[in-house]
C-alpha cells in the first residue's frame, strides 16, 4: 500500500512538472529585441513625446525603474552616475512610482540629475509599460543615434566597456 502511494506522488509530481513546461506563461518572449527601433516614448498620455534621439555617434540610455523595486532603483542610480560626465551618452530615466513625492525623494536620495528623470504615474497600466514589455521586470535600453536598440539590461561596467 505504501509503495503504491509513493509511486502515485512520484507520477503526480512528474506530470505537474511536464504540464508546467508546456504552459504558455513559461514561454516568455522579449517584446523588443536588439536591432529593433525603439518605440516612441509618451508619458502619462501627454501629446508631447520625449526625444530619444541622440547626436550622431552618441547614444541614449533609457532606464525604467521604480522606488519600490530596489534592484531597478540601484541600477538606475549607478547608470546615472556612470554617464554624468560622458557627453556620448544622454540618459533618460523613467520612474513608474505612483506619487510625485516618492519619486522626488528617490531622485534626491540617489543624487541623480532631475532634468533627465521623468515620472509615469499610470504604472503598469501605462502605454509605455506595455510597449516596452516591462511585465517581467524593469529594463534599460541603449539606443544609438538612429533610434535602434544596441544593448539591453546593461550594467555600468558593460556600458563603460561598450563606450571604449
Amino acid at each position: 500500500m505504501i509503495k503504491s502511494v509513493k509511486w502515485f506522488f512520484v507520477v503526480l509530481i512528474i506530470s505537474s512538472l511536464l504540464s508546467l513546461s508546456f504552459s504558455k506563461e513559461s514561454s516568455v518572449t522579449e517584446k523588443l529585441a536588439l536591432g529593433e527601433a525603439v518605440p516612441e516614448l509618451v508619458l502619462c498620455n501627454e501629446a508631447q513625446p520625449l526625444n530619444l534621439c541622440a547626436a550622431k555617434g552618441s547614444y541614449t540610455l533609457l532606464s525604467f525603474w521604480a522606488s519600490y523595486d530596489a534592484a531597478s532603483r540601484e541600477r538606475n542610480a549607478t547608470l546615472s552616475h556612470a554617464v554624468e560626465n560622458d557627453a556620448r551618452v544622454k540618459m533618460i530615466s523613467v520612474s513608474f512610482d505612483r506619487y510625485r513625492s516618492v519619486f522626488d525623494a528617490a531622485v534626491r536620495q540617489d543624487k541623480i540629475d532631475a532634468t533627465a528623470c521623468y515620472l509615469e504615474t499610470e504604472g503598469k497600466n501605462s502605454d509605455i509599460f506595455k510597449r516596452f514589455g516591462l511585465k517581467s521586470g524593469f529594463k534599460n535600453y541603449l539606443v544609438d543615434s538612429e533610434g535602434i536598440i544596441v544593448a539591453k539590461d546593461i550594467t555600468a561596467d558593460e556600458l563603460a566597456s561598450y563606450m571604449n
